[in-house]
């Protein structure tokens, strides 16, 4: 009997620490876009976008090593309820990328978003001047693609600059953050 009250207890003691792990892996809790329905400046992406933007960017491991740092130029236009953004990325070793989002602008701060390395489609969520982004996408990692899920977070702030923080997971595992500011380069175009 004794035995058997032994393996029970290595056994719980295992698993609280499993719950521990996991939980300090997965935070105490999710950031709700709703909670920002109240801030201002009021962000619509479709009017921040429209134009010129430029932006630098770093991405940190799960340690906070900054891995890769980059700037983006960026080119927006919105047409018959869809926002086009061009991003020309240029890394600092040297290195340059392309992505052209197409944004559906659905009303009610909904959005559906489709990118070339993007799997199905991005859910994206606005209040106040807080947006969310939700996706998953193809990534090139030594040699081999991973799909990797990205929640994006971006915050306009008083003077014109959008701070984004994301969090970038695979199997519900922080692999890093991507931390990016972006600011206005030319006048804005409305949609």
């Amino acid at each position: 009997m004794r035995v058997a009250l032994t393996t029970i207890k290595d056994w719980t003691s295992g698993r609280a620490w499993l719950l521990t792990l996991l939980f300090m892996l997965t935070g105490c809790s999710a950031m709700n876009i709703e909670d920002y329905a109240a801030s201002e400046p009021s962000l619509k992406i479709e009017h921040y976008f429209a134009g010129e933007t430029v932006a630098w960017g770093m991405f940190q491991d799960r340690f906070g090593n900054v891995q890769q740092r980059f700037k983006v130029l960026m080119t927006g236009e919105v047409k018959d309820g869809v926002l086009t953004l061009d991003e020309r990325f240029i890394y600092s070793d040297g290195n340059e990328s392309t992505r052209i989002w197409k944004v559906n602008i659905m009303g009610y701060g909904q959005y559906l978003g489709t990118a070339g390395d993007i799997v199905g489609q991005a859910i994206g969520r606005s209040a106040g001047n807080a947006f969310n982004f939700k996706y998953q996408m193809r990534l090139p990692i030594r040699g081999r693609e991973w799909v990797v899920t990205f929640d994006d977070w971006m915050f306009l702030q008083e003077d014109g600059v959008l701070l984004n923080v994301a969090t970038m997971s695979k199997w519900g595992i922080k692999l890093g953050t991507l931390t990016v500011a972006f600011e206005k380069t030319g006048p804005e175009e409305e949609p």
